[in-house]
């Protein structure tokens, strides 16, 4: 694949997608907004391809991603691929900007921002020197294999409070009433003074961690159940951040909010109808999808060393999407006001 001067442009799609990303939101608001009158069935339909438009913000990510892995080895190749795996976050990356400029004080526009942040990295990718350039992975396998194996463990840890975590939030189909006495008997362990400190240092860890292996198997050849692992993990990495931000700097540590159903919901308002929190839409629900894919990318990878048929190891993994997908539906639902 020669980079031509139009073929460099190509590449910039996923981050045009994600400068996009905001915009999309900007007009479901406004598709959605009382102020706009009673609401018909083009404002409604314009309003569901809009938020359809925000969630499938990592898609243009993903495949560019792949087809990069095609290309010829360059440095200018191997920006572009970790450009677009960096598109995959925009949603919680977005919402890292909007908090992120909250807690600092600077009245600028979060979009304003975002754009400009956007541009530099094009203009980085673009214009950057010959520095990095792809590897084959047999010259990067063994010296990440034990970071593999220590992630995986990490993760085993960390699945145990996912699991709660995720099930808390099913069970406010029941209402916020059952979610907080759940919340509530499970804080007692995960919020205690010796079990959250190793909570959260191991949430780090796994970013550190999941980090390096990306930024390692991003310049290798890679299929497509690879690029989304990388892909999926990425995004991890950005939403724990982000979510450690909103809810231990922003909301307990700096606002003494309670980060319970109201929080999550953004009551009175809700998720749907504010100008900021249908931001979280998006956010909360590939965050969910993601954390369970992931996890079903890894398993793929476990089995098939272990010895398992990759056909039957592909449809595992193909389970774990379509039940990630689901449960992020499900929980997103009750967030947005659905009760049994």
């Amino acid at each position: 694949m020669a980079n031509t001067a139009a073929e460099k442009l190509r590449s910039m799609i996923p981050a045009a997608g994600a400068m996009a990303y905001p915009f999309l939101l900007d007009a479901f608001h406004l598709a959605v907004s009382p102020a706009a009158g009673p609401m018909s069935f083009g404002r409604l339909a314009l309003a569901a391809l809009c938020l359809l438009a925000a969630t499938a913000a990592p898609l243009p990510g993903l495949a560019c991603a792949y087809w990069r892995t095609k290309a010829e080895p360059s440095s200018f190749e191997l920006r572009a691929r970790r450009l677009a795996y960096l598109s995959i976050a925009a949603p919680p990356l977005f919402v890292l900007t909007g908090v992120g400029l909250g807690l600092l004080r600077i009245p600028v526009s979060d979009e304003l921002v975002w754009v400009a942040g956007w541009a530099a990295a094009c203009l980085y990718v673009l214009f950057g020197g010959e520095q990095e350039r792809p590897a084959g992975s047999a010259a990067i396998a063994p010296s990440i294999a034990k970071w593999r194996v220590t992630h995986g463990v990490a993760a085993a840890v960390i699945l145990l409070y996912v699991a709660f975590h995720l099930t808390n939030h099913l069970l406010g189909w029941l209402g916020p009433e059952v979610h907080a006495a759940v919340m509530k008997m499970g804080r007692t362990v995960y919020r205690s003074p010796m079990v959250e400190p190793i909570l959260v240092g191991l949430m780090l860890f796994q970013v550190a961690v999941g980090m390096r292996l990306a930024w390692r198997w991003s310049s290798a050849p890679a299929d497509a159940y690879r690029v989304f692992q990388i892909g999926s993990g990425i995004y991890l990495a950005a939403f724990i951040v982000t979510h450690l931000n909103s809810a231990l700097v922003s909301a307990r540590a700096v606002h003494h909010i309670d980060t319970n159903w109201a929080w999550a919901s953004g009551a009175p308002t809700g998720l749907i109808h504010d100008a900021w929190s249908i931001r979280l839409v998006p956010h909360y629900a590939l965050g969910v999808f993601f954390v369970l894919a992931h996890l079903a990318s890894g398993l793929r990878g476990v089995l098939i060393a272990h010895g398992v048929a990759a056909t039957v190891a592909n449809r595992i993994w193909a389970t774990g999407l379509a039940a990630g997908g689901l449960v992020a539906i499900a929980i997103m639902s009750g967030l947005c006001g659905i009760r049994i």
